[in-house]
């Protein structure tokens, strides 16, 4: 049902803001509500640096044509920060950044709950025409965003060894991969974020892909899972053999499975359903890791 009818009298206001939007004077946009990127390297990233200065795409809240990698920090008070920190990868299945309900809302969410939260905007391989690698580009970027949240420990007054990372479908992939083959730091490297380790200490497995390709060892960092019932087989029934690797390799794992979700559920502020409340049942397994109490 129409809010107004033919014969309904609009108010001086309404005609005000219509006008304003006509012009283009609408509330900010997407990209402008939220705190300025920091791009993960200053003179562009290795493979990239004749693309950096291409404008990223915006459609709605999804973001392509990402030739800069960056990554956008959203940073609770010092009062309340818990010292704990969690680089976001979006999904969008490799060809755009779903920013919207697996990256900038979820960050701000985790913030008000004193966690510093980090979305990343990665190199994106399979856009059209993309010459960029999931292994290589993707994992550099990966890489290089903890490193960057890791070296910037004090400044952001974070804890170094609380840096974990959580990933939706795509970027659940990389968020995987991050854990299952870390890279130490170069002591003898010039540049300081180079200097400490990309390992995550603890991860978020959000319905990712490539679950076939997932191994898990002794010693690797701590998973929380999420994913609905609903959801293609390679998920639905490939995280649930995951877990079994994480319980055989004796990894602290815990795993949730929404019996009436499929893929993509992400997290909406207004959401009333158990799997759009995922994000609880992570903060309440952080604090079974004693990770969020203050020090």
């Amino acid at each position: 049902m129409s809010f107004f009818t033919r014969s309904s009298a609009l108010s001086p206001l309404f005609m005000a803001a219509a006008f304003l939007l006509s012009l283009g004077f609408a509330s900010p946009s997407f990209a402008d509500q939220h705190p300025k990127k920091i791009p993960l390297w200053k003179d562009g990233a290795p493979g990239s640096e004749d693309r950096m200065h291409e404008p990223e795409v915006l459609t709605g809240t999804n973001v392509s044509n990402v030739h800069h990698p960056s990554i956008t920090p959203y940073l609770p008070s010092k009062a309340d920060s818990t010292g704990t920190a969690i680089l976001i990868a979006p999904g969008g299945g490799h060809s755009k950044l779903c920013l919207g309900h697996e990256g900038d809302t979820l960050a701000q969410w985790f913030a008000e709950r004193g966690i510093a939260a980090f979305v990343m905007r990665y190199r994106l391989c399979r856009e059209p025409d993309s010459g960029y690698t999931l292994e290589g580009h993707a994992m550099d970027d990966t890489r290089r965003a903890i490193r960057m949240i890791r070296s910037k420990a004090k400044e952001w007054n974070l804890d170094a060894n609380r840096i974990g990372i959580l990933g939706f479908s795509a970027g659940g992939e990389l968020t995987a991969y991050s854990a299952m083959h870390p890279q130490p730091g170069n002591a003898k490297s010039d540049d300081p974020i180079e200097q400490v380790s990309s390992r995550p200490d603890f991860q978020g497995l959000i319905y990712p892909g490539k679950s076939d390709t997932f191994t898990v060892s002794e010693g690797m960092p701590p998973a929380f899972i999420a994913f609905g019932y609903h959801d293609r087989e390679d998920i639905a029934v490939g995280m649930a053999k995951v877990y079994l690797k994480y319980k055989e390799a004796d990894v602290p794992c815990e795993m949730h499975v929404y019996s009436e979700a499929g893929h993509g559920f992400g997290f909406r502020d207004n959401s009333t359903s158990a799997a759009g409340r995922w994000p609880e049942r992570m903060l309440e397994w952080l604090v079974d890791r004693d990770l969020l109490n203050q020090k």
